[in-house]
């Protein structure tokens, strides 16, 4: 019997940011199962691209997580937003510590200093049918180094951090919990991500850098490269 799942191109894709409205990006996969037994899914990505693999999605993270959810779950534990001039001075004054979540190139280029590097997603490693319709759905964008979510994000930032520390999250774009009339929820990112993932394990001191490091390095805030 045919079972149907619609799941967010963002599930294939997972680190893209930015403002596009995310209904632009769904991918619809049908499973067919035959009287062989054999199952087979068919990918019918944005535009009219089909792909058709033995692709079997695995179950869903907690980071995959729909984002009302995560967004209820992080006003509850009141994870506070803060703008890069008010993290600059939590970390000079009161001893915060930044988390930069972006991939470890883009933190060698420009980060803030004493910021701690833990990337939320990493270079896709495996080559099981479900990593190459992802790898698939990258370069239906142009993005030839697809991503995938790091399983060692959060025993890393234990190694690192004590569940007590006082944490910022950083990404690149920031995004928002705030709501707007065009993002009634706000806008996810990868820093959120990381601050849901991170409530979700025990940490209990966390914040989020609103507008992301972008908004740090307009500010022409204290920068350091590790190039």
């Amino acid at each position: 019997m045919a079972t149907f799942t619609s799941v967010a191109l963002q599930t294939l894709v997972p680190s893209l940011e930015g403002a596009r409205d995310h209904s632009s990006w769904l991918v619809r996969v049908r499973s067919h199962r035959y009287t062989t037994g054999q199952r087979f899914n068919q990918m019918n990505i944005a535009r009219g691209l089909t792909i058709h693999c033995a692709a079997t999605k695995p179950a869903k993270s907690p980071a995959e997580e729909d984002w009302k959810v995560k967004r209820e779950v992080l006003l509850e534990k009141k994870v506070r937003s803060v703008d890069a001039k008010e993290a600059l001075r939590l970390q000079k004054e009161n001893k915060f510590v930044i988390l930069d979540v972006r991939p470890e190139a883009e933190f060698k280029e420009a980060h803030p200093p004493d910021a701690i590097n833990v990337q939320i997603y990493r270079l896709i490693k495996e080559w099981t049918a479900w990593d190459i319709a992802r790898r698939a759905a990258f370069a239906f964008f142009g993005i030839f180094s697809g991503t995938e979510e790091n399983p060692e994000f959060i025993q890393t930032v234990e190694s690192k951090l004590d569940k007590n520390a006082k944490i910022i999250v950083a990404c690149s774009s920031g995004g928002t919990m705030k709501p707007t009339q065009n993002l009634p929820e706000g806008q996810q990112s990868r820093s959120l991500i990381a601050a849901y993932l991170l409530v979700l394990n025990g940490f209990t001191n966390v914040f989020h850098l609103e507008g992301g490091l972008y908004a740090w390095f307009k500010e022409d805030l204290p920068t350091v490269s590790d190039e």
